[in-house]
């Protein structure tokens, strides 16, 4: 007897990050920060903690909201607060895909997108990049016109590129709507490309943000989404009704209030990324220049045996392996979260004696 609906049946569910629970890796496989958040966010969590657990939290997230808008200059009906950036991608599947409905996506990219898809019985294409992960219009277009949703990761991950205005814009589908996945940016230049909700169009697109990587919250789980008032009013009907807890939104909107600290740990991390884009080229690696946290290096002989040894050396990475993409090619590569300065001073190390050997 089969009781699983045949969308589940089907899937093979999103695989995360390895996360070791003993102590002594070096972790530089899911691109947390390796810094801790700011000093107010943790009085924060405290001051929630000792306070009304009892009682539900604010199902609008009021004090968040306000702030946020305050931040990014837009309305506080702009903003959709979330359990992580991943639950608002399950609410924007929720919202706006019925089934059978396209939701496209750039490959290689974030893969959950196809994930949730499929959960929601809807149907997905991967639009394959070029070798220089650019886009190839023509491909592109046929793919864009069918589209409900269109996700774009800006930055990408795994390869750390960032595309253009004019280049997210032609991804706007006519009857759809265009996610840009901001999950990375406060690592880019610019920041945000929240202007594009405010031309011609922008009452069909979505930006997502999460402090899991620039705000060093991780473990809270916390993320938003930002879009004209009547996009939100929608996503709102669908999310669970108290989707982030009091202890998440004291640490949110104490992290948003604390954006120097925040600035200065991302400053740290692209000065260590430097070095350790210099230090993979000179081992002999090709490297994408990246605007995120981390780095995507490949080597022509293949990475997964270096992966493997870095791995006896508990120093993890994320070994990743894409099929039947640019240009028809079999890519394998590592994404290479930007650690500390001993942290990547130690992959380094390990990596010449791997090399060396």
């Amino acid at each position: 007897m089969n009781l699983f609906r045949p969308e589940v049946q089907r899937l093979h569910g999103y695989v995360p990050g390895e996360q070791p629970q003993d102590a002594g890796w070096i972790k530089l496989n899911t691109n947390e920060n390796p810094y801790p958040p700011a000093p107010k966010v943790i009085a924060a969590i405290q001051q929630a903690a000792e306070g009304r657990l009892n009682v539900y939290p604010d199902p609008l997230a009021t004090r968040f909201r306000k702030v946020a808008a305050e931040l990014f200059d837009v309305e506080p009906d702009m903003i959709l607060p979330a359990n992580g950036s991943d639950e608002n991608l399950t609410i924007l599947l929720r919202t706006f895909i019925s089934p059978g409905e396209l939701v496209a996506y750039p490959y290689p990219s974030y893969i959950l997108y196809e994930t949730l898809a499929e959960i929601q019985g809807g149907k997905f294409e991967r639009v394959w990049l070029n070798t220089d992960w650019s886009w190839n219009d023509t491909r592109t277009q046929s793919v864009v016109k069918r589209s409900k949703l269109f996700f774009v990761p800006n930055p990408n991950s795994p390869s750390g590129n960032v595309w253009s205005d004019d280049e997210l814009l032609k991804l706007q589908p006519e009857k759809g709507v265009l996610v840009i996945d901001e999950a990375y940016a406060d690592f880019s230049e610019p920041h945000s490309r929240l202007h594009l909700l405010q031309q011609d169009g922008g009452n069909q697109r979505v930006i997502t943000r999460t402090l899991s990587k620039s705000c060093s919250l991780a473990g809270i789980r916390f993320g938003f989404a930002i879009a004209q008032p009547e996009l939100i009013a929608g996503m709102r009907k669908v999310k669970d009704s108290y989707n982030c807890n009091t202890l998440s939104l004291a640490a949110a909107t104490a992290a948003l209030e604390e954006q120097e600290w925040m600035r200065k740990n991302v400053r740290k991390i692209i000065s260590t990324r430097n070095r350790l884009v210099t230090g993979m080229r000179s081992a002999g690696f090709n490297v994408v220049d990246s605007e995120t946290n981390f780095v995507w290096a490949t080597r022509d002989d293949g990475c997964s045996e270096i992966f493997e040894e870095l791995k006896l050396r508990k120093i993890l990475v994320r070994y990743m392996r894409f099929d039947g993409t640019m240009a028809d090619e079999t890519i394998e590569g590592l994404r290479i979260t930007v650690g500390t300065d001993d942290e990547i001073d130690g992959f380094l190390s390990a990596m010449t004696e791997i090399l060396g050997s």
